[in-house]
C-alpha cells in the first residue's frame, strides 16, 4: 500500500512516533494549488470556491475541492457558509494559517527572483 506524505505523517502523529517539523509543514503545504491557494487567501483575502476556481484555469473542481477540505481538516483555513438561498460559502485564513503567509510570501519572493535570473541567463 503506497500512503501519500499527508497520510504518512498523519498516521505516525496518531501512533506518536513522529519527530520531523519539516515533514509535518510540507504535508499540511503540499498538493500542487495549496501554496497559491493559501496566498491569495492570506493576501487577498476571503473569495467563493467559484472565485478560486477562475484564478487557476487548470484546475479540477474535484482538486480544489480536495485541497481545500485538506487545508480546513489542517486548520488552516475555514469554510463559513451564509444562510441565503442561493447558499454562500467562503473560504478565509484561520489564525494557524495567518502563520504560514510568512514562509508562503518569502518561497514567492524567492521564485520571483529565480525567474529573473533564468530570464537574464536566457534560460526561459
Amino acid at each position: 500500500m503506497c500512503l501519500t506524505l499527508r497520510e504518512e505523517i498523519k498516521t505516525k502523529l496518531k501512533n506518536k512516533n513522529f519527530h520531523c517539523e519539516k515533514e509535518l509543514t510540507l504535508s499540511i503545504i503540499s498538493g500542487k494549488w495549496k501554496v497559491v491557494i493559501l496566498w491569495h487567501l492570506g493576501v487577498e483575502g476571503p473569495h467563493r470556491f467559484s472565485d478560486l476556481q477562475r484564478l487557476f484555469e487548470n484546475i479540477s473542481h474535484k482538486t480544489l475541492s480536495n485541497q481545500l477540505k485538506e487545508l480546513i481538516e489542517d486548520g488552516i483555513i475555514s469554510r463559513k457558509v451564509y444562510p441565503e438561498t442561493p447558499p454562500k460559502v467562503e473560504y478565509s485564513m484561520t489564525d494557524l494559517g495567518y502563520t504560514l503567509l510568512p514562509i508562503i510570501e518569502l518561497m514567492f519572493t524567492w521564485g520571483k527572483k529565480r525567474i529573473t535570473q533564468l530570464k537574464q541567463e536566457k534560460l526561459i
